[in-house]
């Protein structure tokens, strides 16, 4: 994924402000820095799960399509991530959402960011999300506070890590 990411900032005529700040590897020894190994977990949504998922986050699924990465040390999990891309404006952004193994946000990490670096959540509005479960009040202005001038960068990383927590409950603790 780095080496796409990569390859789309030089050849976008947005390139000039296009930033990539890790690669996936990178980003997941930084989520992981204990870990002995770092495993892949793929699934494919059926439609049931799509809808399900969809309405636990109150934010659309557009792949059915999900990796989940999983930390461990001594065989057991030191939590999950998965990493969300979606559009903000016009342009992209992609950032990892690292979980406890009981589904609580432990961080996140912007990985690129294609619109104008002004729109750019700053890390410390990110650190709100931190020990954050999915529930109705994690949404912009409940738990979450948005951003003066960036509203649709606030909305499009709330909507993914509500997306996130909902995938982990129905793929990784079998929610129903």
């Amino acid at each position: 994924m780095g080496l796409a990411v990569l390859g789309c900032v030089s050849l976008t005529p947005t390139g000039a402000r296009a930033k990539v700040f890790y690669s996936k590897q990178e980003a997941l020894a930084l989520a992981f820095p204990n870990a002995e190994k770092v495993e892949t977990r793929t699934f494919f949504l059926t439609e049931e799960q799509v809808q399900h998922v969809a309405n636990l986050a109150t934010a659309p699924v557009d792949s059915k399509l999900v990796a989940f990465y999983v930390g461990h040390k001594d065989g057991q999990p030191l939590g999950y991530a998965l990493i969300d891309t979606n559009v903000v404006r016009t342009l992209p952004e992609t950032f990892l959402i690292v979980l406890s193994p009981a589904g609580v946000v432990q961080k996140l990490f912007v990985l690129a960011f294609y619109e104008p670096e002004e729109y750019l959540p700053p890390e410390r509005w990110l650190r709100q999300f931190e020990q954050k479960t999915l529930s109705p009040d994690l949404q912009l202005r409940r738990d979450i506070h948005g951003i003066a001038g960036s509203t649709l960068s606030a909305r499009a990383v709330t909507s993914g890590v509500r997306r996130a927590l909902a995938l982990f409950q129905v793929l990784i603790q079998g929610n129903k």
